[in-house]
């Protein structure tokens, strides 16, 4: 579901929920990486043409009234529309693999009126190929979770020693600065 509400335009987390069933298909037999690649295929293809339909539909005007409610820059709608203009439907196949671009990719080639035929080919190999690779790399860190986990632990000790340092300074920075007033 994540995956196809993202590429419909809206801000959720769909690599990071693909990353992480991904990473839990190497050691949980339930989750098969062929059937996580499939569903992903799908739920990806199908949310970038339901995006496309809100953009053709809503037109600029829609696009830009819920820019700010997504949290969508200015600035990456500006990069889209200049890839669009530069590279036409393949930009579609490689906005899946560009943070920010993923998201606004089907509605604003909607909202350009890219032909569907071009954008239905580039959108289904865009899926088939990011989420391959996004379930891949996945599953190889599931091979190595004991090593992952282990140095998150490491980085999480490190972080508290370093939160309890910064905390020790500003105390004593304050201190110091309110025996000058």
């Amino acid at each position: 579901m994540a995956l196809l509400l993202e590429n419909a335009g809206m801000p959720v987390p769909g690599e990071t929920v693909l990353l992480l069933a991904s990473l839990l298909a190497y050691s949980r037999e339930e989750l098969q990486l062929p059937y996580i690649i499939v569903v992903g295929v799908c739920a990806a293809t199908l949310g970038d043409n339901l995006g496309y339909l809100i953009g053709y539909r809503g037109g600029r005007r829609l696009f830009d009234r819920y820019r700010s409610a997504f949290r969508i820059k200015s600035e990456t709608i500006a990069r889209g529309e200049r890839l669009f203009d530069r590279y036409g439907a393949v930009t579609i196949l490689f906005a899946r693999f560009i943070f920010g671009l993923r998201v606004i990719a089907g509605p604003l080639a909607g909202v350009l009126r890219m032909p569907w035929k071009r954008f239905a080919v580039f959108n289904f190999l865009g899926a088939l190929l990011w989420v391959t690779v996004i379930s891949f790399v996945g599953y190889k860190f599931g091979k190595h979770w004991d090593v992952l986990t282990e140095y998150i632990e490491r980085f999480n000790i490190a972080l508290v020693i370093a939160a309890v340092i910064v905390v020790f300074v500003l105390w004593r920075w304050r201190k110091a600065h309110a025996a000058k007033r």
